[in-house]
């Protein structure tokens, strides 16, 4: 059996196969941003593919932003304009992630034990 890379989302803690999950980084400039190839350089967190996941995230004003895990697990220093950018990518999200996907149990990877 292959080995499946495994993340845990900061907003709602589930752990997920990587690619099931989006990534954001902190790039060694400072600049956070979404990471569409997964191969970016620098600090990542990874957060589901919904707009719930992403709101409890992000927050609701750039100052929640400042407090959030995100902002914490990336050991960033937020501005506006990254807050500003990622609420826009989190708009194009479904509201729910897809449950149906396979090896997807309640939003939760299976994995077989040995």
């Amino acid at each position: 059996m292959k080995h499946i890379p495994l993340r845990t989302c900061v907003a709602c803690r589930a752990v997920r196969a990587r690619r099931e999950l989006v990534r954001i980084v902190r790039t060694p400039e400072g600049h956070i941003c979404v990471d569409s190839t997964g191969r970016m350089s620098g600090r990542g967190a990874y957060l589901c593919r919904n707009r719930r996941c992403w709101q409890s995230a992000i927050g609701d004003s750039p100052r929640q932003f400042a407090r959030s895990r995100l902002v914490a697990a990336l050991h960033a220093a937020p501005d506006e304009g990254a807050w500003s950018a990622l609420r826009e990518y989190a708009q194009q999200l479904p509201d729910e992630a897809d449950t149906h996907a396979p090896g997807v149990r309640d939003g939760v990877v299976e994995v077989e034990r040995a």
